[in-house]
């Protein structure tokens, strides 16, 4: 899918330190003038302006309140790229303060930028990206971008997106995931998730192994894991990436929950990789290994064969973290576990 590729920088002939911008209060309504101007020129300096102006915090309060909103979301649908693009980082500065997310989610912004994924400038459509990263962030963002039904579309744009983007989509769906998996479910996100666990980019897989495991803490997406997706995981353990292990292994330990995870996770020989990741002791991924393997240790092929490796284990009682010591102690004791 080919697009239009466009700088940052403003055009040479807007100079933002002549926008006609007045002192204190009677900033913002002087910029909201000039933004309603039939002068493209104005629109521009004054959108330039704006973002200078909204890095602070009771700024955007005050141009919320004077309904500044309304013009931008006007401007999104702008004919000329440089405004979309200013439009769209102002809304990105703003979604950096508390009072900007609130505004943005009562004033349906986000279902209005919901149009510029599809915009034919990239820098657009990754301010977009951005906005929508930023937001999910916080859980009154998530279910902002839930309920305005973007998940599905989020999804499909993986498919077409440069990387850079599928990055700020992946990060974004991770944390919407975490609240509610069945809209990802029924746009197939597991299907395109699967291809991109063998991307080219580690942090690509990374984060689609993120995705995944948010997938995996809800009851459905377990099943699909445990069905779909545990082989490629258990490659992933042996990834160069340290991220891409923590990722996968974390996913996995969801995946293992369910009898059927546990079985196919065997069946893909993880324990020797999951073994591995447990004795290196600067492994992200450590925890999340004890944990995995104490499952496969309930199953009698898992337990017989963890019962040679006992030593792996005794050896992360001393470790300095509390909850690897834990896990260390309840695995051993699940893997000496006689009927």
């Amino acid at each position: 899918m080919a697009h239009t590729r466009i700088s940052d920088n403003m055009p040479p002939e807007i100079d933002p330190t002549k926008a006609p911008v007045a002192f204190g209060k009677r900033a913002l309504p002087k910029l909201i003038e000039e933004l309603e101007s039939p002068e493209l020129l104005n629109q521009q300096r004054a959108l330039m302006t704006l973002c200078d102006l909204l890095h602070n915090p009771e700024n955007v309060y005050q141009a919320i309140e004077i309904g500044l909103m309304d013009n931008l979301k006007t401007l999104l649908l702008h004919h000329d790229s440089t405004v979309r693009q200013k439009t769209t980082q102002i809304f990105h500065i703003m979604v950096t303060h508390h009072v900007g997310r609130q505004g943005l989610i009562k004033n349906g912004v986000i279902s209005a930028l919901t149009k510029l994924m599809d915009d034919p400038v990239d820098i657009c459509r990754k301010n977009t990206h951005h906005i929508f990263e930023t937001m999910a962030k916080l859980p009154e963002g998530a279910v902002g971008i839930l309920h305005a039904g973007l998940v599905p579309l989020l999804v499909f744009k993986l498919k077409t997106e440069s990387d850079e983007i599928q990055e700020l989509i992946l990060d974004t769906l991770s944390n919407c995931l975490h609240v509610e998996a069945a809209e990802a479910l029924a746009a197939g996100a597991v299907t395109i998730l699967k291809e991109k666990l063998t991307h080219s980019s580690a942090a690509i897989r990374s984060k689609a192994a993120w995705v995944l495991l948010g997938i995996g803490t809800h009851p459905e997406g377990k099943s699909v894991l445990c069905e779909e997706v545990t082989p490629l995981l258990v490659n992933l353990l042996e990834d160069t990436d340290p991220e891409v292990q923590a990722a996968a292994t974390g996913a996995l330990m969801f995946a293992t929950i369910k009898p059927q995870g546990r079985f196919s996770a065997l069946g893909a020989a993880a324990i020797p990789p999951l073994l591995k990741l447990v004795a290196e002791e600067t492994s992200k991924a450590r925890l999340s290994a004890i944990k995995t393997l104490t499952m496969l240790a309930e199953l009698p092929e898992g337990r017989k064969t963890l019962l040679d490796h006992i030593d792996t284990f005794q050896q992360c009682l001393n470790d300095p973290c509390e909850a690897v010591k834990r896990a260390a102690k309840i695995a051993i004791s699940v893997i000496k576990w006689k009927p």
